[in-house]
Protein backbone atom coordinates (compact mmCIF):
# COMPACT_ATOMS: atom_id res chain seq x y z
CA UNK A 1 0.00 0.00 0.00
CA UNK A 2 3.03 2.30 0.21
CA UNK A 3 2.19 3.63 -3.62
CA UNK A 4 -1.37 4.27 -2.14
CA UNK A 5 -0.04 6.50 1.03
CA UNK A 6 -1.63 9.95 -0.05
CA UNK A 7 -4.86 11.13 -1.12
CA UNK A 8 -2.99 12.42 -4.73
CA UNK A 9 -1.60 9.04 -5.35
CA UNK A 10 -5.52 7.90 -4.68
CA UNK A 11 -6.56 10.07 -7.34
CA UNK A 12 -4.28 8.88 -9.97
CA UNK A 13 -4.90 5.49 -9.41
CA UNK A 14 -8.53 6.38 -9.89
CA UNK A 15 -7.54 8.16 -13.07
CA UNK A 16 -6.38 5.15 -14.46
CA UNK A 17 -8.76 2.41 -12.91
CA UNK A 18 -11.84 4.25 -13.17
CA UNK A 19 -10.86 6.59 -16.13
CA UNK A 20 -14.59 7.14 -17.60
CA UNK A 21 -16.72 6.58 -14.31
CA UNK A 22 -18.20 9.60 -12.71
CA UNK A 23 -16.28 10.98 -10.07
CA UNK A 24 -18.19 13.94 -8.92
CA UNK A 25 -21.17 16.10 -10.60
CA UNK A 26 -23.50 19.49 -9.89
CA UNK A 27 -26.47 20.48 -10.86
CA UNK A 28 -26.35 23.46 -13.54
CA UNK A 29 -29.72 25.39 -14.06
CA UNK A 30 -31.49 22.26 -13.47
CA UNK A 31 -28.97 19.52 -15.26
CA UNK A 32 -26.57 17.53 -13.72
CA UNK A 33 -22.60 18.07 -15.01
CA UNK A 34 -21.05 15.01 -14.27
CA UNK A 35 -17.41 14.72 -14.75
CA UNK A 36 -15.14 11.68 -15.19
CA UNK A 37 -12.59 10.47 -12.40
CA UNK A 38 -9.80 10.61 -15.69
CA UNK A 39 -11.47 14.40 -15.87
CA UNK A 40 -11.23 15.33 -12.28
CA UNK A 41 -7.52 13.91 -12.04
CA UNK A 42 -6.89 16.60 -15.17
CA UNK A 43 -8.54 19.24 -13.65
CA UNK A 44 -6.47 18.81 -10.72
CA UNK A 45 -3.01 18.50 -12.25
CA UNK A 46 -3.75 21.93 -13.92
CA UNK A 47 -4.99 23.93 -11.08
CA UNK A 48 -2.09 22.46 -9.32
CA UNK A 49 0.54 23.21 -11.77
CA UNK A 50 -1.14 26.94 -11.64
CA UNK A 51 -0.24 26.93 -7.91
CA UNK A 52 3.06 25.85 -8.68
CA UNK A 53 3.59 28.63 -11.16
CA UNK A 54 2.33 31.25 -8.57
CA UNK A 55 4.70 29.84 -5.89
CA UNK A 56 2.66 27.35 -3.90
CA UNK A 57 5.14 24.60 -2.16
CA UNK A 58 5.19 22.08 -0.11
CA UNK A 59 3.80 22.83 3.72
CA UNK A 60 2.37 25.55 2.56
CA UNK A 61 -1.25 25.91 3.39
CA UNK A 62 -4.63 26.53 1.30
CA UNK A 63 -8.17 27.53 2.32
CA UNK A 64 -11.79 26.83 0.39
CA UNK A 65 -14.26 28.78 2.03
CA UNK A 66 -18.15 28.28 -0.16
CA UNK A 67 -20.61 25.89 -0.47
CA UNK A 68 -20.15 22.18 -1.63
CA UNK A 69 -18.57 22.91 -5.05
CA UNK A 70 -16.47 20.60 -7.35
CA UNK A 71 -14.35 23.15 -7.58
CA UNK A 72 -13.41 23.69 -4.02
CA UNK A 73 -13.18 20.24 -3.70
CA UNK A 74 -10.55 20.00 -6.60
CA UNK A 75 -8.19 22.98 -5.22
CA UNK A 76 -7.89 20.88 -1.78
CA UNK A 77 -6.46 17.97 -3.90
CA UNK A 78 -4.53 19.92 -5.94
CA UNK A 79 -2.76 21.59 -2.90
CA UNK A 80 -1.71 18.18 -1.18
CA UNK A 81 -0.30 17.18 -5.05
CA UNK A 82 1.76 19.94 -4.00
CA UNK A 83 2.48 18.67 -0.65
CA UNK A 84 0.49 21.24 1.37
CA UNK A 85 -2.64 21.38 3.59
CA UNK A 86 -6.03 22.32 2.68
CA UNK A 87 -8.03 24.75 5.79
CA UNK A 88 -11.59 24.38 4.90
CA UNK A 89 -13.36 27.05 6.60
CA UNK A 90 -17.24 27.66 7.19
CA UNK A 91 -19.02 29.55 4.53
CA UNK A 92 -21.20 31.71 6.92
CA UNK A 93 -18.23 32.86 9.46
CA UNK A 94 -18.29 35.87 10.61
CA UNK A 95 -15.26 38.28 9.89
CA UNK A 96 -13.62 38.10 13.18
CA UNK A 97 -13.46 34.05 13.14
CA UNK A 98 -12.04 33.93 9.51
CA UNK A 99 -9.55 36.20 10.40
CA UNK A 100 -8.34 33.99 13.08
CA UNK A 101 -8.60 30.66 11.38
CA UNK A 102 -6.42 31.93 8.43
CA UNK A 103 -3.97 33.47 10.35
CA UNK A 104 -3.20 31.02 12.78
CA UNK A 105 -2.79 28.35 9.68
CA UNK A 106 -0.86 30.83 7.79
CA UNK A 107 -2.75 30.53 5.08
CA UNK A 108 -1.48 31.50 1.34
CA UNK A 109 -3.57 30.80 -0.80
CA UNK A 110 -7.61 31.18 -0.50
CA UNK A 111 -9.91 29.54 -2.74
CA UNK A 112 -13.49 31.15 -2.63
CA UNK A 113 -16.74 29.87 -4.25
CA UNK A 114 -18.40 33.65 -5.50
CA UNK A 115 -18.24 37.47 -4.81
CA UNK A 116 -20.03 37.02 -1.55
CA UNK A 117 -16.88 35.21 -0.14
CA UNK A 118 -14.65 36.85 -2.13
CA UNK A 119 -16.25 40.14 0.07
CA UNK A 120 -15.21 38.61 2.95
CA UNK A 121 -11.89 38.31 2.14
CA UNK A 122 -11.67 41.66 1.02
CA UNK A 123 -12.50 43.52 3.83
CA UNK A 124 -9.96 41.23 5.80
CA UNK A 125 -6.85 41.59 3.11
CA UNK A 126 -4.74 43.77 5.10
CA UNK A 127 -4.86 41.66 8.46
CA UNK A 128 -3.77 38.21 6.93
CA UNK A 129 0.10 39.15 5.93
CA UNK A 130 0.63 35.25 4.77
CA UNK A 131 -1.89 35.69 2.54
CA UNK A 132 -0.57 35.91 -1.51
CA UNK A 133 -3.29 34.88 -3.80
CA UNK A 134 -7.27 34.83 -3.55
CA UNK A 135 -8.79 32.70 -6.39
CA UNK A 136 -12.55 32.37 -7.29
CA UNK A 137 -14.54 29.69 -8.68
CA UNK A 138 -18.16 31.64 -9.99
CA UNK A 139 -16.97 34.87 -11.70
CA UNK A 140 -19.98 36.69 -11.12
CA UNK A 141 -20.69 39.96 -10.57
CA UNK A 142 -16.56 39.98 -10.16
CA UNK A 143 -15.82 41.81 -13.90
CA UNK A 144 -14.40 44.89 -12.06
CA UNK A 145 -12.73 43.26 -9.41
CA UNK A 146 -9.15 44.01 -10.27
CA UNK A 147 -5.75 43.11 -8.10
CA UNK A 148 -2.56 41.42 -9.02
CA UNK A 149 -3.00 38.74 -6.48
CA UNK A 150 -7.01 38.35 -7.46
CA UNK A 151 -7.48 35.13 -9.96
CA UNK A 152 -10.19 33.21 -11.05
CA UNK A 153 -9.82 29.59 -11.31
CA UNK A 154 -9.96 28.89 -15.03
CA UNK A 155 -6.74 31.46 -15.37
CA UNK A 156 -4.99 29.75 -12.75
CA UNK A 157 -5.86 26.75 -14.05
CA UNK A 158 -4.70 28.15 -17.71
CA UNK A 159 -1.33 29.43 -15.87
CA UNK A 160 -0.44 25.29 -14.74
CA UNK A 161 -1.52 24.40 -18.60
CA UNK A 162 1.39 27.18 -19.66
CA UNK A 163 3.47 25.65 -16.84
CA UNK A 164 3.04 22.36 -17.46
CA UNK A 165 4.45 22.77 -20.75
CA UNK A 166 7.75 23.74 -19.92
CA UNK A 167 8.04 22.10 -16.54
CA UNK A 168 7.18 17.94 -17.49
CA UNK A 169 7.03 15.56 -14.95
CA UNK A 170 6.58 18.27 -12.57
CA UNK A 171 2.88 17.39 -11.23
CA UNK A 172 3.46 13.52 -10.85
CA UNK A 173 6.96 14.22 -9.51
CA UNK A 174 5.45 16.32 -6.36
CA UNK A 175 2.66 13.70 -5.84
CA UNK A 176 5.64 10.95 -5.67
CA UNK A 177 7.42 13.24 -2.78
CA UNK A 178 4.70 12.91 -0.81
CA UNK A 179 4.35 10.53 2.18
CA UNK A 180 1.81 9.15 4.70
CA UNK A 181 3.06 11.87 7.37
CA UNK A 182 2.43 14.78 5.43
CA UNK A 183 0.29 17.04 6.44
CA UNK A 184 -3.44 16.78 4.10
CA UNK A 185 -5.89 19.25 6.53
CA UNK A 186 -6.06 21.16 9.38
CA UNK A 187 -9.51 20.87 10.48
CA UNK A 188 -11.46 23.89 12.97
CA UNK A 189 -13.16 23.52 15.56
CA UNK A 190 -16.11 25.74 15.79
CA UNK A 191 -15.11 28.07 18.50
CA UNK A 192 -18.13 28.03 20.57
CA UNK A 193 -15.73 28.44 23.92
CA UNK A 194 -12.82 30.08 22.89
CA UNK A 195 -10.86 30.41 19.55
CA UNK A 196 -11.13 27.71 17.32
CA UNK A 197 -8.82 24.56 17.47
CA UNK A 198 -6.81 23.58 14.09
CA UNK A 199 -7.16 19.43 14.28
CA UNK A 200 -3.90 18.55 11.91
CA UNK A 201 -4.47 15.22 10.03
CA UNK A 202 -1.91 13.93 8.10
CA UNK A 203 -2.78 11.50 4.72
CA UNK A 204 -1.82 8.51 6.66
CA UNK A 205 -4.93 9.95 9.47
CA UNK A 206 -7.21 10.26 6.47
CA UNK A 207 -6.74 6.67 4.96
CA UNK A 208 -6.37 4.77 8.32
CA UNK A 209 -9.95 5.93 9.16
CA UNK A 210 -10.81 5.11 5.54
CA UNK A 211 -9.49 1.48 6.18
CA UNK A 212 -11.66 1.16 9.05
CA UNK A 213 -14.93 2.90 7.94
CA UNK A 214 -14.86 0.25 4.95
CA UNK A 215 -14.80 -2.65 7.36
CA UNK A 216 -17.59 -1.31 9.03
CA UNK A 217 -19.49 -0.45 6.44
CA UNK A 218 -20.29 -1.44 2.79
CA UNK A 219 -19.26 1.15 0.56
CA UNK A 220 -19.27 0.37 -3.11
CA UNK A 221 -17.61 2.05 -6.28
CA UNK A 222 -20.88 2.49 -7.56
CA UNK A 223 -22.74 4.34 -4.90
CA UNK A 224 -24.00 7.96 -5.23
CA UNK A 225 -22.86 9.84 -2.05
CA UNK A 226 -24.43 13.47 -2.00
CA UNK A 227 -22.11 15.86 -0.73
CA UNK A 228 -24.44 17.88 1.88
CA UNK A 229 -22.12 18.72 4.68
CA UNK A 230 -20.34 21.96 5.30
CA UNK A 231 -17.43 21.37 3.99
CA UNK A 232 -15.34 22.85 6.82
CA UNK A 233 -16.70 20.00 9.29
CA UNK A 234 -14.69 17.35 9.46
CA UNK A 235 -17.66 14.79 8.61
CA UNK A 236 -17.31 16.49 4.94
CA UNK A 237 -13.70 15.96 4.31
CA UNK A 238 -13.77 12.65 5.64
CA UNK A 239 -16.73 11.42 4.06
CA UNK A 240 -16.97 13.22 0.91
CA UNK A 241 -13.50 13.66 -0.19
CA UNK A 242 -11.34 11.20 1.63
CA UNK A 243 -13.83 8.24 1.09
CA UNK A 244 -14.44 9.42 -2.57
CA UNK A 245 -10.97 9.17 -3.55
CA UNK A 246 -10.61 5.99 -1.32
CA UNK A 247 -13.69 4.10 -2.54
CA UNK A 248 -14.10 5.58 -6.17
CA UNK A 249 -18.20 6.60 -5.72
CA UNK A 250 -19.82 9.59 -7.73
CA UNK A 251 -20.36 12.27 -5.60
CA UNK A 252 -23.34 14.73 -6.20
CA UNK A 253 -22.91 18.37 -5.23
Amino acid sequence: MADLATLPRLLRRNAQELARRTAIREKDRGIWQSCSWAEYHAQVRDFALGLAALGFKREDRLSVIGDNRPRLYWAQVAAQCLGGASVPVYQDSIAKELAFVWNHADVSVIVAEDQEQIDKVMALRDQLPALRYVIYDDARGMLHYKHDWLKSFADVQAMGREFGKTHGGYFDAAIEQGRADDLAFVCYTSGTTGNPKGAMLTHGNALETAKMALRAEDFRVDDDYLAYLPMAWVGDTFYTLVMGLAVGFAINC
